[in-house]
């Protein structure tokens, strides 16, 4: 089985759990670190930024399915050719601390573009959080018509303190929540959940519609391999649970 078809699986069997890096984490050491807590937990894949050395280093490191995110799709398709195993348009909740937003019609001709460039490769879209949810929805049912494979959802930059505890971490994870159930109801595509996901939220996230979970700052803030890897564990038990509930439905 190839290292996407794997991924696939996971997708179907509603068990996915993407471990990111980070659009804009060009740092080699902590890259490193967070491609080995996500290989040796158990995860489905790593994400990564475009830069090469970074995908040559993380290429060379695993057999995870290797996705690699950006907003540019020239750097997608070169992606590809050094081995990347899926792209992502996306992720955007990091380019808005930049004050980098992106309209719907904005994302489409950048999805159409990369579609043109990449030929077959698994792709995957970022639908911003920033959007009106009706305009979401119709965002992504024009990507699904265009060929995309997965939706991910995302929450939305804030620089409000958040709550204490495990509020803190839900209200975090809210919008991309709710965008998942909405985006559920209207679209067939397997839907990624990502921002504010983690193990307080991720059966939220499974339990809102989401076939697979892209986790980041849980994992990629942390300061030691040790925690990393806890949390990566974490995460891989509670999407395996999940699975396991949707057999038993079936």
């Amino acid at each position: 089985m190839s290292r996407i078809e794997s991924f696939k699986r996971a997708l179907e069997e509603k068990r996915a759990v993407k471990i990111i890096a980070g659009i804009d984490n060009f740092d080699a050491e902590n890259v490193k670190k967070v491609v080995m807590a996500a290989s040796n937990s158990g995860a489905s894949a790593i994400d990564i930024c475009a830069n090469p050395d970074i995908i040559s280093m993380a290429r060379s490191m695993t057999e995870l399915p290797l996705f690699v995110s950006s907003v540019e799709p020239e750097e997608l398709a070169h992606a590809v050719a050094l081995g990347a195993d899926a792209v992502e348009l996306g992720n955007f909740d990091a380019l808005y601390k930049k004050g980098i937003s992106f309209s719907a019609s904005q994302v489409l001709s950048l999805a159409k573009r990369t579609k043109e460039l990449i030929a077959d490769t698994f792709f995957c879209v970022t639908i911003p959080g920033e959007l009106e949810i009706a305009e979401q929805i119709e965002l992504a049912r024009e990507l699904e018509t265009l060929g995309v494979d997965l939706i991910q959802t995302e929450g939305h930059f804030t620089n409000e303190t958040p709550s204490n505890g495990a509020r803190g971490l839900v209200e975090r994870a809210e919008l991309t929540i709710s965008n998942t159930i909405e985006l559920s109801r209207n679209i067939e595509l397997p839907i990624m959940t990502a921002t504010g996901i983690n193990p307080t939220t991720a059966s939220l996230a499974f339990a809102a519609g989401a076939s697979a979970i892209g986790c980041g700052s849980c994992v990629n803030k942390l300061d030691s391999e040790i925690s990393m890897l806890a949390v990566s564990r974490s995460l891989v038990e509670i999407a395996s649970r999940n699975a396991h509930k949707v057999m038993e439905l079936v």
